[in-house]
């Protein structure tokens, strides 16, 4: 059962973000307030939802929120910055979008920088325990997803449709037999020898 509240401040946002791990593509991230008697049985960590309860949640999330943002800081940016900053630069960005100012944030995992002058807390899997983190990480997800369709229509050989622009085995197949576009992040290890590959 995912909890409603860690503060007892009524504005309180939860914020998270998606594709960290990926090879291409931007890092995602979304901010919520929820309003404190939410509610929904289906909602939980956007890693434990098929992709059918994602997108069924994502117009619920933005119906019900009180507020919410969504962000995506992209691969340039990633590579000048590195990927932890990106996600905390993205998690502000989304923050920022958010038409009230929360008064506690809480945030999925341990890094964090300090936001204006909130409070904050960060939380280990507090995508599995907190419902307006659950509901930033579903939100940054599809989002996330929505764009990674847009641009495979570009570049269908490496099938984004599919990995979304994780380090799969077929991603990296294909990096190896067409080189890389613009939205790969070049200061990843893309290929397991990164020797065979001439950026």
């Amino acid at each position: 059962m995912l909890l409603n509240n860690y503060s007892s401040k009524v504005l309180e946002c939860g914020t998270d973000e998606a594709g960290r791990g990926c090879l291409a593509g931007p890092v995602t991230a979304a901010a919520v307030i929820l309003p404190q008697n939410f509610s929904n049985h289906i909602l939980n960590d956007s890693k434990q939802l098929s992709e059918t309860k994602r997108d069924k949640l994502k117009p619920i999330i933005e119906t019900d929120a009180l507020t919410f943002g969504v962000a995506h800081v992209f691969q340039e940016d990633i590579d000048t910055i590195n990927i932890l900053n990106a996600s905390i630069l993205a998690m502000h960005k989304s923050i920022d979008k958010l038409k009230q100012v929360p008064e506690f944030i809480i945030v999925d995992g341990n890094k964090f920088k300090p936001y204006n002058n909130v409070s904050y807390k960060t939380i280990i899997k507090g995508d599995s325990k907190y419902l307006s983190i659950a509901a930033a990480s579903v939100l940054a997800k599809t989002y996330r997803d929505i764009y990674m369709n847009k641009i495979h229509e570009e570049f269908p050989m490496y099938n984004w449709k599919k990995n979304k622009g994780y380090p799969t085995k077929e991603h990296r197949e294909a990096i190896k037999k067409y080189g890389i576009t613009k939205y790969h992040r070049k200061s990843f290890r893309l290929l397991p020898n990164q020797l065979k590959l001439d950026i």
